[in-house]
C-alpha cells in the first residue's frame, strides 16, 4: 500500500467520525497502523515506507515532507488535506478492517498522548538506543521489532 493512500484513508474516517486530527495524531494513528498490521501478519509491512524514530515519536518522512510547508507538528489536518483523486478503492477490504480497528482503539487519545504512548514502547525505544531525548534521530524502526512487541501484546 502507499504511505500517502493510507494518510488520505486515515483523514477522510477520521475527520467524518468527528475526532480531531493534528499533524502530530495522524503520525502516530499511520505508525500503528503499520505495527498491527506487522503483528498480524508475521512481520510484513502495510506500507513500503519506513517510520523514523524521530525526538517527537515515530514519523514517516514522506508524509511529514507533503505537509511541510502548510503544516506544523500541531495543525489541523481535515478533508481539504486529501489529495486530488483518492479513492477509498485503492486499499483492501483486509486492509481498511485493519485501519478501522486501530482507528477504533486509538483516535480517541491526543496526538501528544499517542507520543507519549509510543516514547515507552520497545521499537521506538529500540531505534532511538544511544540517542539523548532531544537528539534529531532518523533511524528506521525496525517493522520485525513492531510485529514483535506488538504481537507479544495480544497474548
Amino acid at each position: 500500500m502507499n504511505i500517502h493512500d493510507l494518510c488520505d484513508y486515515i483523514i477522510v474516517k477520521v475527520n467524518a467520525g468527528g475526532e480531531a486530527l493534528d499533524n502530530l495524531k495522524l503520525q502516530k494513528l499511520m505508525y500503528y497502523c503499520q505495527a498491527w498490521y506487522a503483528a498480524f501478519n508475521d512481520g510484513q509491512k502495510l506500507v513500503e515506507s519506513d517510520f523514523q524514530a524521530w525526538v517527537h515519536g515515530p514519523v514517516s518522512r514522506e508524509i511529514f515532507d507533503r505537509f511541510r510547508d502548510t503544516k506544523t507538528l500541531y495543525s489541523s489536518v481535515g478533508e481539504c488535506d486529501v489529495r486530488k483523486g483518492f479513492s477509498f478503492d485503492s486499499l483492501g477490504e483486509s486492509e481498511k478492517l485493519l485501519i478501522d480497528n486501530v482507528l477504533n482503539v486509538y483516535v480517541k487519545f491526543s496526538g501528544a498522548e499517542l507520543e507519549q504512548m509510543t516514547h515507552m514502547e520497545d521499537p521506538w525505544l529500540e531505534a532511538r538506543n544511544g540517542y539523548s531525548p532531544a537528539q534529531r534521530c532518523e533511524v528506521p524502526i525496525s517493522v520485525k521489532s513492531m510485529g514483535d512487541y506488538y504481537r507479544k501484546r495480544l497474548n
